[in-house]
């Protein structure tokens, strides 16, 4: 009860508290793969090995946050044989600190059937997390408008600002609609990257962004317009971020899909890839250090096949508890 006491009392950008969901049917999808040039389907693997892979990264990420002292609530049930991009839930679910619960429309029709109630009810029933109020966008989905969670979106949780790259999967429409609300100002720009040497928008901005409590990780080099990029860095150094800067080639090693969180003792810690690690240059390394620990798990079958990597992985729960 103290540790959720001591949480309670501070500013929450980061949350001792994360959702993550077992990978029972992980694969390469090819639903998703017209807009996210990170997959790859190059399957050298089978799909049996692929998705053992996946499971053996996936429960070594969850033991290493669980031994720095994170509370990981892993739904863990093999309906999700079905549901290839189980794995990453931030793009269908956000919570908050008001007992908001936000359930997003999903540009893939196979990963509508991630939005599932019982992972809910592992929250409120099992946990004690106290949910009082949903706000469903999925509707859209039927108008091809997409808005996929804090994938599409980075909030800025303190000082109540949405940073968001426009494309395909992230409607401007309904960011303003997410913005009103949830009663937060919105920062839109669009971001590129190249592939086969062509500048593409970037699919999801937590693929070029994290935001933290004191800092920011950011490809300024990937918003082309110069407007946009000085809107976006001004924001961030307004609301007293650090800005570290990644270059093209580090996002494309999943650089910019990190998140906060916070372990034992309010720790804060950046959570990624070994892959993302990796690419950092040691300046990085020890200008992130002064904020938070680093770690790094492998994630290269989830990286490969998914497209996506840890900060995908990890949903983080805002909600109020019981227990407090």
């Amino acid at each position: 009860m103290l540790y959720f006491t001591i949480f309670k009392n501070l500013m929450q950008q980061s949350t001792p508290h994360i959702l993550m969901i077992k990978p029972y049917g992980f694969g390469y999808n090819a639903q998703t793969a017209n807009n996210n040039y990170f997959q790859h389907s190059d399957l050298d693997a089978s799909k049996s090995e692929i998705t053992s892979n996946a499971l053996f990264e996936f429960d070594g990420m969850v033991e290493m946050l669980s031994r720095h002292g994170i509370n990981v609530m892993v739904y863990d049930n093999k309906e999700t044989l079905t549901t290839p991009d189980a794995v990453f839930p931030n793009n269908w679910i956000s919570t908050h600190s008001n007992g908001t619960v936000v359930l997003y429309p999903m540009f893939a029709p196979n990963r509508r059937k991630e939005r599932n109630p019982a992972v809910i009810e592992l929250l409120t029933n099992t946990h004690h997390f106290k949910a009082n109020k949903i706000e469903d966008f999925s509707d859209f989905e039927a108008q091809n408008k997409f808005l996929e969670g804090t994938g599409s979106m980075l909030l800025d949780r303190i000082h109540k600002i949405v940073y968001a790259s426009l494309s395909e999967r992230t409607s401007q429409e309904l960011l303003e609609k997410f913005c009103n609300k949830m009663k937060y100002e919105l920062v839109t720009f669009q971001s590129y990257h190249i592939n086969s040497g062509e500048h593409l928008l970037i699919y999801h901005t937590n693929v070029m962004m994290c935001l933290a409590k004191d800092y920011a990780v950011v490809c300024l080099e990937a918003i082309s317009n110069d407007n946009e990029r000085e809107v976006v860095a001004s924001s961030l150094k307004k609301s007293g971020k650090v800005i570290v800067e990644l270059t093209m080639n580090q996002i494309g090693e999943f650089a910019g899909n990190m998140l906060e969180v916070i372990g034992t003792n309010n720790h804060s810690y950046l959570v990624m890839s070994s892959s993302a690690f990796e690419s950092l240059t040691e300046k990085q390394k020890a200008e992130l250090s002064k904020f938070s620990t680093l770690l790094h798990s492998p994630l290269h079958t989830i990286e490969k096949y998914g497209g996506g990597s840890a900060r995908c992985m990890l949903a983080e729960v805002f909600l109020p508890n019981e227990n407090t």
